[in-house]
Parts: structure tokens; C-alpha cells; sequence
């Protein structure tokens, strides 16, 4: 009677009160937010003369909107000076000369320099930008430094290329127009004020001081017509620009939420009390069969980040469910479409979810003829994460019984 006394102790001990001591996630929430940025630099003009000729500076000033952790746009205007020029320090010309009391044609070499002109401009633009930094780690409102790529282009407003007040050596450019024979190197030269569309791309880099807050480094390249520099080269011209900053956040960038933790699962077990009553044993009338509730079938239809299409390799589950619910025509199924927290926004996740619950669906329907009354669609978004890994809550879960 003792030991069974010990044994009816550690029964109810082993059954007592089951906690999972899991803790609550808190998680960096995106806010769409306005910011403005003041760069100034310094300008490179693609041309033939020395480097240190074609740099000029840079200024420019963006409005921007980030709409999302990854993608963002912003108007920029662009603006200072451009230079160009050529190198004529030495260039052969024929001239007419007497020979015998006649004339002809001699080749001759005019020692000169280098034909230099600049001119100003401004060139508004509209870019879109790609944190690549949030792409590759994930996002995180506080990462000192992140990394950025942009594309977009605009208008180049020119003015002030005037060939006879701005060229520095205008006298060696005049001999130049008037001894060659085909001065198509500067034949492109223009005055007034000229128009052009342009294209640019480039990469930036912020070093975050505050929430409000960041320094930044640009190095963007820009492209347009042939006939930008003045000169005719038969291809495009190009303009490079470095610049350094500052970018200043309008209004909160980013706010919090707490992810509450599973509620642990209460297992009671009551108190067995064994009570030895001798009774004649009855008459074998027949025997009762036992009936053991079925499981209920259950497949995970897992979703790459980002996506709702099924693949080949999860497809095969979707039709293990449509067999199933063939097999078992009374038997109904639940689908539930998850998206991991990680990534994205509740707003984004919400529709992740449903479009994955909904793809489900579609395949069970129109694929497999599935009546539409067995199915139940339902979507978490990321309110509820079934799995540990972050990862696996890229899913549908289907529960048929």
C-alpha cells in the first residue's frame, strides 16, 4: 500500500502546472516620413584636357520621401558649373604657298596650347532610391551606416558657354576654326541657353548621428547628348559628382510594438483515488470496440520571402490536401496564411498573408475542383508567428478534418 502511495505522489507532482517561460518580442515598427539634404562637392566633366581643368563645383539640395524600410524617392536640384576643352598643342594645317611662280598646298604644324571653356547650369531631377543595407540585414531603424543605391534623371538647364568672351584661349581656337579643314572637334560649341535631358545613377552612404540626423557621402554619374560639352565626339558626354552632406529626418521615422508570447498551456491532472470493489465477474454479453479520434490531416505550404506563388516542391502538399479531402468528402479544411515579422510592415504582412491563403485556395478550387464551401480561408499577417523561426512563418497552414 506504500509504494502505491508513492506512486499516486509522483503522478499528480509530474502533472502539476506546465509553464513555457517565453518572453514578449518587441519589434521596429517603419513610419513613412519627409526628409531634406544640402551636399556640396565637387564636379568632374569627361573632356581631353589635364584633370585637374575639368573639376569644378557642386551643390545640391533634395526633398525626399522614404514610403517604406527599402524603397524611397526625392526631388533634387543639381547645379554650379561645367568645364570642357580640348588639347591643340600641336595641330597640322595645309596652307597655299608660292613654289616656281606657282602655287601649292604645304603641310604645316601650329605650336599652340589648350583651348579651355566652363559654363553654368542647374538641373532639377526626380531619383528613386533602394536601401540595399535594409535588403541585406534586415531592417533597423538604429544601423549607424547604411548604404544606398538611387536611378532617376531630369532636365539640364545650360548657360553662359560663350565663344568669345568665355574661352581662354580664343585666339588659339580661332587659327583652329580657320587652318583645319574640317573643325568638327568644336563644331558642337553653343551660346544661349540650352535644354537637355539627362540620366543619372549612383550610390550614397548615410552615417547616422540621431533619429533626426545623418551625415552622407554620393558619388553619382550623369549622361547626355553628344552635344552637352560643345565638342563633337560622336558619343555620350558625361558629368561625375562627388558629394558630402547632411540629411535631416522630418517627423518620427519609426515607432515600436510588443509581440505578445504564446499563453502557456495549463495541463491539470486529477488526483486518482483507487477504490478494490470484488464483484462476481458478469456474463460476456459482447464486445464494445473502441473508437480512437483521428488526427487531423495537416500540411505546411511555406512561401519564399516576399512572394505568394506556390512552388513546384510546395505544390505537391496542396494536392496531398486536395487527396485527402477527395478521399474523405464529409472532411472540411481550414487554410491560414502567416508572413514572418522580420520584414515588411503589419499593413504589408496582412496582405502577404491573405494573397498566400488566397493562392491555396485558387489551386484547390480551380486545380483540383475543390468545392469552395469545404474551404475556409482565413490570414494573421505577422500577429501571430507559429513557428520559432522567423523564416518558416512565410506560410499556410492546412488543417482538414
Amino acid at each position: 500500500m506504500n509504494i502505491k502511495k508513492v506512486l499516486l505522489s509522483c503522478l499528480m507532482l509530474a502533472g502539476t502546472l506546465s509553464v513555457s517561460a517565453q518572453e514578449a518580442k518587441t519589434e521596429y515598427v517603419h513610419n513613412p516620413y519627409w526628409y531634406i539634404q544640402l551636399q556640396g562637392g565637387a564636379q568632374y566633366t569627361l573632356g581631353e584636357t589635364d584633370f585637374k581643368d575639368l573639376i569644378s563645383p557642386n551643390v545640391q539640395v533634395s526633398l525626399g520621401r522614404q514610403f517604406s524600410p527599402i524603397f524611397g524617392a526625392r526631388l533634387s536640384v543639381n547645379a554650379w558649373q561645367s568645364r570642357a576643352g580640348i588639347d591643340l598643342t600641336s595641330f597640322q594645317y595645309y596652307d597655299v604657298v608660292s613654289l616656281n611662280g606657282g602655287h601649292a598646298a604645304a603641310l604645316k604644324t601650329r605650336d599652340g596650347g589648350q583651348v579651355k571653356w566652363k559654363w553654368m547650369y542647374v538641373a532639377p531631377g526626380i531619383d528613386f532610391t533602394v536601401n540595399l543595407s535594409n535588403i541585406i540585414c534586415g531592417y533597423n531603424p538604429n544601423r549607424l551606416f547604411n548604404v544606398s543605391a538611387f536611378i532617376g534623371g531630369g532636365l539640364n538647364i545650360g548657360w553662359g558657354m560663350d565663344k568669345e568672351s568665355n574661352w581662354e584661349n580664343a585666339a588659339l581656337a580661332q587659327a583652329y576654326y580657320k587652318n583645319t579643314g574640317n573643325p568638327e572637334n568644336i563644331s558642337y560649341a553653343w551660346t544661349g541657353t540650352k535644354v537637355r535631358g539627362y540620366g543619372r545613377a549612383g550610390i550614397a552612404a548615410d552615417f547616422r548621428v540621431s533619429e533626426a540626423v545623418s551625415l552622407g557621402l554620393e558619388v553619382n554619374a550623369n549622361t547626355l547628348s553628344d552635344h552637352y560639352n560643345g565638342k563633337k565626339a560622336k558619343n555620350w558626354d558625361w558629368y561625375f559628382n562627388a558629394l558630402a552632406g547632411v540629411k535631416i529626418n522630418l517627423g518620427k521615422t519609426h515607432s515600436t510594438r510588443t509581440i505578445e508570447a504564446p499563453q502557456p498551456v495549463e495541463r491539470v491532472v486529477e488526483k486518482v483515488v483507487e477504490k478494490i470493489v470484488e464483484k462476481p465477474c458478469p456474463p460476456v454479453v459482447a464486445t464494445q470496440a473502441v473508437v480512437e479520434k483521428q488526427e487531423p490531416f495537416r500540411r505546411d505550404v511555406f512561401f519564399k520571402i516576399g512572394t505568394t506563388n506556390i512552388t513546384k516542391t510546395e505544390a505537391v502538399k496542396v494536392q496531398e490536401v486536395a487527396e485527402y479531402l477527395k478521399a474523405n468528402p464529409n472532411a472540411k479544411v481550414e487554410v491560414t496564411g502567416y508572413a514572418d515579422i522580420g520584414t515588411g510592415n503589419p499593413r504589408i504582412n496582412m496582405s502577404l498573408s491573405k494573397r498566400r491563403a488566397n493562392a491555396v485556395f485558387n489551386s484547390l478550387t480551380k486545380k483540383y475542383k475543390i468545392a469552395a464551401s469545404r474551404i475556409k480561408v482565413d490570414f494573421k499577417g505577422d500577429t501571430i508567428q507559429p513557428f520559432a523561426k522567423e523564416a518558416d512563418n512565410r506560410v499556410a497552414i492546412c488543417i482538414a478534418e
